[in-house]
């Protein structure tokens, strides 16, 4: 009877802390925030009339993006090679074959038409002009024909690790599969980029969702930019992450239940046994 008290004690004092003293650690430990916005709610929305032009986003596209930026769907290399480019602009303007298919329509909009505000990078750019030049000195209509163009060379899918090399890899490395990010970032990120090969281990699913969307929400005046990936391309991200950074995860959660139940069953033959032996003291 003793033991069962004890055993009461342990419980109630466990679930206390836990159910307790717990949530309010990881409460101011990890403030509460919005949860992440697919919709890129907080852009306006850009209004034309008909239906997008897609010959004449093309047309646009190639007069005024292939300065810059290579299109390998099209067979448009970039002007600059890795180095120069990232000497010219602190960082290597990315292809944009998927662009269509990995980044919000709305997102991608807006960027076009101001890449600082779209990116939630205007606190960085403050003193000195966006890399990317803005274009709000053209109509909704030539702006959503170029979306329109993005999207139709776009590929229907990706593979995950796909997704994370045209939207993370500019930046971010992933050592552990043996991807380098590009170099020389320092100076324009104003900080030592990470390598993002644990990083499902060292933060929540919840924090990398919202971190990834909106990461201001997260970490404010981080020179990170919002990237306005869709919904389904930053759940394919996270997949690599995962798979790279965490392979063992559905291996060590079947194990998990396993140990359980054998714990169960272990600790209902050592309170039979006790029962046993005392009762032969007895």
């Amino acid at each position: 009877m003793k033991e069962f008290l004890a055993l009461i004690i342990v419980v109630v004092i466990t679930g206390v802390i836990y159910w307790g003293v717990e949530p309010f650690a990881h409460s101011q430990m990890n403030p509460e925030v919005a949860p992440a916005d697919y919709k890129f709610s907080d852009l306006p929305a850009l209004n034309a009339e008909g239906e997008a032009n897609i010959e004449n986003g093309k047309k646009l596209v190639m007069e005024n993006c292939v300065a810059c930026h290579s299109i390998k769907k099209e067979s448009v290399a970039s002007p600059f090679s890795p180095n120069d480019a990232i000497a010219a602009y602190g960082v290597n303007p990315p292809d944009l074959s998927t662009a269509g298919l990995i980044y919000d329509k709305h997102f991608l909009a807006n960027l076009l038409k101001d890449a600082a505000v779209a990116t939630k990078q205007t606190h960085k750019f403050k003193e000195m002009p966006h890399p990317m030049p803005a274009y709000n000195w053209m109509s909704d209509r030539e702006i959503l024909d170029m979306v329109a163009y993005l999207e139709s060379i776009a590929p229907k899918e990706l593979s995950n690790k796909e997704v994370f090399i045209d939207a993370c890899s500019r930046c971010h490395g992933m050592k552990y599969d043996k991807l380098s990010a590009e170099g020389g970032l320092t100076t324009y990120m104003g900080t030592k980029v990470p390598d993002l090969s644990m990083m499902i281990r060292s933060r929540s699913l919840d924090y990398l969702h919202t971190f990834i969307n909106d990461p201001q929400k997260r970490l404010a005046g981080t020179a990170m930019p919002r990237v306005g990936l869709t919904e389904q391309s930053e759940k394919q991200v996270i997949a690599y992450m995962e798979s790279v950074g965490d392979s063992k995860k559905a291996e060590r959660e079947s194990l998990g239940y396993k140990l359980v139940i054998f714990m169960v069953i272990m600790g209902v033959v050592a309170y039979l046994w006790k029962r046993k032996i005392w009762k032969d003291a007895h």
